[in-house]
């Protein structure tokens, strides 16, 4: 009788929670790291603000392709189409149409979303080295639509008249804060859908499909949402390049390079985690800024690293620092917290 009372106590005083200390300092390290980059404008040269633009670009395309690719389990190597349609997006409704610039933003996102609607139909048709091709292939004819159109420019691409009224410190400026803005909705939108009864979904997708579908999880339809997310968070990156550089060139935000990138990031990072491709993304963009002087050659020598992080370290960079995912900077796992004396007997 004592037993089973002890027993019961200790079952009381167990409980299941979502925060971690880890997270609890990752988040409020997030917390202040965004602070201290919002204030950034006012310490560093417009260089500098050029380049950290570039950076949240970057942390906006990994973070949304992992979700394409290391939980949906679909690796694509055409999200440079919604790129490419998130830019001239932006453009047609601030010069053509009149709409506010940064309004714009949100609805190009919109706009790449519904057009991935019908690709997804298209595209989930094919499946493994099949589907990459088949998306890689999608985005050339996006390519190819686009220099068609001379509204937009054609080939040789078209300018963003609607910023020039800016004066051009204000306008980098503004345009530093509306892509640190993009970013943080980005990674916390991804965080909210991993930590949501979606997130267990796609975990469960991401392990094992044949199990989650016996599971009661409709591996299509979570599969086309993620597809749609990642299309819009693709439609991001490409208005704030588009605004970033003022001009858009069908030969630049259809290069498939950009897939390139997004797959390095994440691989090096860690796939199927939150973390990696912000690590990733970071450590790539450092590699950019060293070794852009040397053209083409730091290409290849990307590629190597990303090689031997596929045969050697495959769970990436994260991997190796969080003891086999018993380190979490985000809350969005699971933790049974057991009482003191259980914690000692362990």
């Amino acid at each position: 009788m004592t037993d089973l009372l002890s027993r019961r106590s200790a079952s009381s005083t167990q409980r299941v929670s979502r925060w971690t200390p880890s997270s609890a300092v990752g988040t409020s390290a997030g917390a202040v790291l965004i602070v201290a980059l919002a204030a950034l404008p006012y310490l560093i040269n417009l260089a500098t603000i050029y380049a950290m633009i570039d950076l949240f670009v970057l942390l906006i395309l990994a973070s949304t392709w992992n979700l394409l690719a290391g939980f949906g389990g679909m690796v694509s190597v055409g999200q440079q189409a919604y790129i490419g349609l998130g830019a001239y997006s932006l453009v047609t409704l601030a010069d053509l149409l009149g709409v506010n610039v940064f309004l714009a933003i949100p609805i190009a996102a919109i706009v790449s979303a519904l057009v991935a609607i019908p690709v997804s139909y298209l595209a989930f048709r094919l499946v493994g080295g099949y589907f990459a091709v088949g998306t890689w292939v999608i985005a050339e004819v996006f390519r190819l639509v686009t220099i068609q159109i001379p509204q937009v420019g054609g080939g040789a691409g078209v300018s963003i008249s609607a910023m020039s009224g800016f004066p051009r410190d204000l306008r980098i400026a503004v345009g530093y804060w509306v892509a640190l803005v993009c970013v943080v909705v980005v990674v916390g939108s991804c965080v909210l859908l991993v930590r949501s009864r979606f997130g267990l979904a796609l975990t469960a997708l991401r392990d094992d499909p044949t199990a989650a579908a016996t599971s009661g999880v409709n591996v299509d339809a979570s599969k086309r949402l993620v597809y749609l997310i990642s299309a819009a968070g693709a439609g991001v990156a490409g208005t704030l390049i588009a605004i970033s550089t003022l001009r858009v060139q069908p030969s630049g935000v259809y290069d498939v390079q950009w897939s390139a990138f997004m797959i390095f990031m994440v691989v090096i990072g860690g796939v199927g985690t939150l973390e990696g491709p912000i690590i990733g993304a970071v450590i790539f963009w450092l590699l950019k800024q060293a070794l852009a002087e040397y053209g083409s050659a730091y290409l290849i020598g990307l590629g190597i690293l990303g090689v031997l992080f596929v045969l050697f370290a495959r769970r990436g960079i994260w991997g190796l620092v969080s003891r086999r995912g018993r380190v979490d900077l985000f809350p969005v796992g699971y933790r049974l917290r057991l009482p003191d004396q259980t914690r000692r007997k362990q």
